[in-house]
């Protein structure tokens, strides 16, 4: 299976997303993620962009099997979505893989009921923890927009509403992920809907919508109308919380949520780690770090 991260730097540059306490444990955290999660899939790939190639391999130091810079063709989108760059990433898979967060580390391979599930994410979560999906769909609806038949579906069926956590995202049926991951762009990129979210001053806040709950629904819309062996596993069954730290330590993962990005002691042990293991690497962090006049949150 590939091991997947991708980098858009454009919501970086703009101070997007769930603040590290510095810089510098910002990139520490590329390199754990990496290196741990190299040792149990040999095949790597970052896909970025020109700028996100010149930090994490020029200057960071980080090596992968691959590297692509086609989210370049992201520098003229609105930085708000955030996951843009993901969804191109999960877009550009051909065969089985995983798609890892920078704040995900594997100090363990995923066990193979994961591996080997068409679809599978970290973990499940209710539709009524931080989703606006009914908004999302009534803001596009009254503007004559495009929504993805699964989504339409999804949200009248009945059933549970259910999201997923993507700190991991992957499967081995990519041909799925990719039709997935196709919707999403389109329902963020499609004119009419580009229209329709201008006009708000919070569009940044359904990018989980797009992303998180739009996969359930193409999983579930699959499952009714397609294939009903197609299913999505979770390494962590919990809905809503934080996965528990019994099972995570035995399963060898850990996800740093947003304020354990700015939590002392975690950073600590964070900088402790790399500059342990791979010393070589935290000096790269750290003086790159030191090169960038402002600090920047990511």
């Amino acid at each position: 299976m590939k091991a997947v991260w991708s980098f858009w730097s454009k919501p970086y540059r703009s101070q997007l997303g769930s603040p590290w306490l510095t810089e510098r444990h910002h990139w520490l955290s590329w390199v754990l993620s990496v290196e741990t999660a190299r040792k149990h899939y040999q095949h790597t790939t970052l896909i970025t962009d020109d700028e996100g190639a010149h930090i994490l391999v020029d200057h960071i130091g980080l090596q992968f099997s691959s590297v692509s810079q086609d989210l370049q063709i992201l520098e003229d989108e609105n930085p708000c979505w955030w996951a843009l760059g993901k969804l191109h990433a999960y877009h550009a898979q051909q065969g089985p893989f995983m798609h890892i967060d920078s704040d995900v580390y594997l100090w363990q391979r995923l066990p193979s009921f994961v591996e080997q599930a068409p679809a599978f994410a970290q973990s499940p979560e209710s539709a009524e923890f931080c989703y606006q999906s009914e908004r999302a769909t009534q803001i596009v609806r009254d503007s004559g927009g495009w929504i993805p038949e699964p989504w339409q579906w999804y949200i009248t069926s009945g059933m549970e509403q259910l999201a997923s956590c993507c700190g991991i995202l992957g499967g081995t049926n990519a041909e799925m992920l990719r039709e997935y991951a196709e919707f999403a762009i389109r329902m963020i990129t499609e004119p009419v809907n580009r229209s329709a979210w201008a006009r708000l001053n919070d569009e940044c806040n359904f990018m989980i919508d797009v992303e998180q709950y739009l996969l359930n629904a193409c999983v579930e819309y699959r499952r009714r109308y397609g294939d009903a062996s197609v299913y999505l596993q979770y390494l962590f069954n919990s809905i809503n919380g934080p996965y528990q730290a019994e099972n995570a330590a035995a399963l060898g993962y850990t996800h740093l949520l947003s304020v354990a990005k700015r939590d002392h002691d975690t950073v600590k042990r964070l900088e402790e780690v790399v500059r342990r293991d791979y010393p070589v690497l935290y000096q790269n962090c750290v003086a790159y770090a030191e090169s960038v006049e402002q600090p920047l949150r990511v």
